[in-house]
């Protein structure tokens, strides 16, 4: 049978009930009492002048000093569950102000979002205009491609997405949405270098001379190697690109970046495109790139051999820019405990993302196999 609670303990939990500024449920939750036996001592000490609260001036500000601190948490933590929303428009604030309405009393929601109650009631009672319902149904549509593209798109190819699933609206409207509701691409990142062209190999031309336009599949392919970082250490990442669509066709990855690893994206890319003789294959100076083991499999090809002058990785831009988009939109996003769960995020992020749905600019705001398969 439980023992009841001492004149100390009720005593404590009526003044912290009179003079903490929490409601009576939360005092209630925080000493493990019920809200009705909260209540009933709470009538009690009022009933009996005899025996008051004790409300020393200690007392007084150690309450003063709960409540502020409780509003300094308030004003920390609204903001952030807003956001961005504290930087929008009243329609935005007093819309943040109904969700949490239940969590944090009105009046003190109101004062830290800057809107009176006021009009936050006027608000509650005044049916949303269509331009406002509109914005709810486009706001919904942006959040779950924000989701879906793993929070990497913008303004413009949110708007393109937006269309091609039959929304009208335009890139005005979905930038507002996404700047007042806080919905941004963040990007950090970790260098390490990669490209080793102090060797002794043959050096080929650079037949692609910044050239990475292309008529049509397998006709200029181009290849290099970056990293991820991992509790583990370094995971390093050989890719393939077809410069027709921007297609990732071979890709391998390794704890050592050594020529093995070249060779696994090469053979990935040749098995599955069966590229014809003639087909450019750019790289930069690297010992992968320039081994006899990788250039003989180039010759059994029929690869027409291109690299990029010593130190110029602007000869190779089209891959350096895969790699800053896939570090932006995955790997600087997350840390990653093993490689092999850094493997398992790039080979989704290739095979279930970035060639069938990421759209791209210089495709038209088409996906790489969505603009093959036009081009077809």
């Amino acid at each position: 049978m439980a023992s009841r609670p001492s004149p100390e303990f009720r005593a404590e939990a009526v003044r912290v009930a009179l003079t903490s500024g929490l409601s009576r449920k939360q005092v209630a939750a925080d000493f493990g009492v019920g809200f009705s036996t909260l209540s009933r001592w709470i009538q009690q000490e009022r009933k009996n002048p005899e025996n008051p609260t004790a409300q020393s001036d200690l007392e007084r500000e150690v309450a003063e000093l709960r409540r502020e601190n409780r509003q300094l948490r308030e004003e920390r933590d609204v903001p952030k569950k807003g956001n961005g929303v504290l930087r929008g428009e009243k329609q935005m604030r007093f819309a943040f102000v109904e969700e949490h309405r239940n969590e944090i009393p009105v009046n003190r929601l109101c004062e830290i979002m800057d809107v009176s109650p006021r009009g936050y009631r006027a608000w509650r009672s005044r049916p949303l205009s269509d331009s406002q319902r509109k914005d709810v149904v486009v706001l919904a549509h942006i959040r779950e491609q924000f989701a879906l593209s793993l929070g990497s798109y913008g303004r413009p190819r949110m708007t393109e997405e937006l269309k091609e699933l039959g929304i009208d609206v335009g890139h005005r409207r979905v930038g507002r949405l996404m700047r007042q509701n806080g919905i941004s691409v963040k990007r950090s990142k970790r260098f390490k270098a990669t490209t080793d062209s102090n060797h002794s190999f043959n050096i080929a031309p650079n037949l692609l001379d910044r050239d990475f336009s292309a008529d049509h599949p397998n006709q200029k392919w181009a290849g290099d190697i970056s990293y991820v970082w991992t509790q583990e250490g370094w995971l390093y990442l050989a890719v393939i690109l077809d410069l027709h669509s921007r297609r990732v066709v071979g890709w391998a990855v390794s704890n050592r970046m050594k020529r093995d690893l070249a060779i696994r994206a090469l053979k990935m890319a040749t098995a599955l495109r069966q590229p014809p003789e003639g087909c450019i294959h750019h790289t930069d100076r690297g010992s992968q790139y320039c081994s006899h083991d990788y250039q003989k499999i180039l010759r059994q090809h029929g690869f027409e051999v291109s690299m990029s002058g010593k130190g110029n990785c602007y000869d190779n831009a089209a891959v350096e820019t895969f790699f800053k988009t896939i570090k932006a939109e995955l790997i600087w996003r997350r840390s990653w405990p093993t490689r092999r769960a850094a493997e398992l995020a790039i080979f989704e992020y290739i095979n279930g993302f970035y060639n069938p749905r990421r759209k791209h600019s210089a495709l038209g705001w088409k996906s790489p196999l969505a603009f093959e398969a036009q081009a077809a």
